[in-house]
């Protein structure tokens, strides 16, 4: 993708510069980043959080790799009741503690934030979704209606090419190269959509993210990781589940969505035909979680 920053009339820069707005200037704006606040866990990690909303239920959102509170927002902006966002361990302002991190100690993140908030709903995007397999395999009953979203993982590893991605991705933060940060998650978007004046907003607020927080070290060996060590974990779940996938995700095997279905015992599973479904589908997609989450 020829990705300059900020968009000059020809050439990219080879490192970040901060832009002159935080706006785009063209096409749909991005939505200004409301206050977060930090929070104490009852396992150490300090994490970023952010509620909007009142009344119940209370929906709890869990992020993917590489992606933040900015990134689910938009798929609670029809649920109704309380929402909290926030961000996993290594994320945003989170705290980044030392050692191996595992789908463990992500569910351990989730899990204080849906305490801490009373949540009794929860939504996980692809490793969030990982995160949320884990909790509930160690505890069945604790939420009343779960949404996994893009599922990743189960209980096999993730594709090679998770792995390959989140590499170059924290290689090009941590030289400070926006071009090739923009490259990597320009990968998200649909080919045909990558020059319009939408992306190019979605791309900015990505970029002034994560070049500013940066993403931790410790990241890096979760795509060589299940989330659970046996799916038959997930057969006492008393929650009632939603599961979307799309197919030809390379990330995101359709696959691995239809296994996690079958293994809970109350799912409705639901695959998109084709990938980048927060672009080409996105008012589907809000339509079936609000259905779903607001029953």
């Amino acid at each position: 993708m020829d990705f300059r920053w900020p968009p000059p009339p020809d050439g990219r820069p080879d490192r970040f510069r901060p832009p002159v707005t935080r706006g785009p200037q063209t096409g749909r704006p991005t939505l200004p980043t409301p206050p977060t606040e930090q929070i104490a866990t009852p396992h150490g990690v300090e994490l970023e959080w952010l509620v909007t909303g009142d009344g119940e239920p209370v929906t709890v959102f869990a992020h993917g790799l590489g992606s933040g509170i900015a990134e689910t927002r938009p798929l609670g902006s029809a649920v109704a009741g309380r929402k909290v966002f926030f961000h996993f361990r290594g994320h945003g302002h989170s705290a980044a503690p030392g050692g191996r991190w595992t789908y463990e100690d992500l569910a351990r993140d989730l899990r204080a934030v849906a305490d801490l908030s009373g949540a009794t709903h929860a939504l996980g995007v692809s490793m969030g979704a990982g995160a949320l397999c884990r909790l509930l395999a160690d505890n069945p009953g604790r939420f009343d209606r779960a949404v996994f979203f893009l599922p990743a993982v189960l209980d096999a590893p993730r594709p090679a090419a998770a792995q390959e991605r989140l590499s170059a991705l924290l290689e090009s933060i941590e030289a400070g190269d926006a071009a090739a940060v923009a490259d990597v998650i320009s990968q998200e978007v649909p080919s045909q959509m990558r020059n319009t004046p939408a992306v190019w907003a979605f791309l900015r607020q990505r970029l002034d993210q994560l070049m500013r927080d940066g993403l931790a070290a410790g990241l890096q060996s979760l795509p060589e990781q299940a989330a659970i060590d046996d799916r038959a974990a997930l057969s006492s779940v008393t929650a009632k589940c939603l599961v979307l996938a799309c197919r030809g995700d390379e990330l995101h095997p359709a696959p691995v969505a239809e296994q996690l279905a079958e293994a809970l015992p109350d799912a409705e599973l639901y695959v998109y035909d084709r990938p980048g479904i927060l672009w080409t589908q996105r008012a589907d997609l809000r339509s079936r979680i609000s259905t779903f989450l607001n029953a």
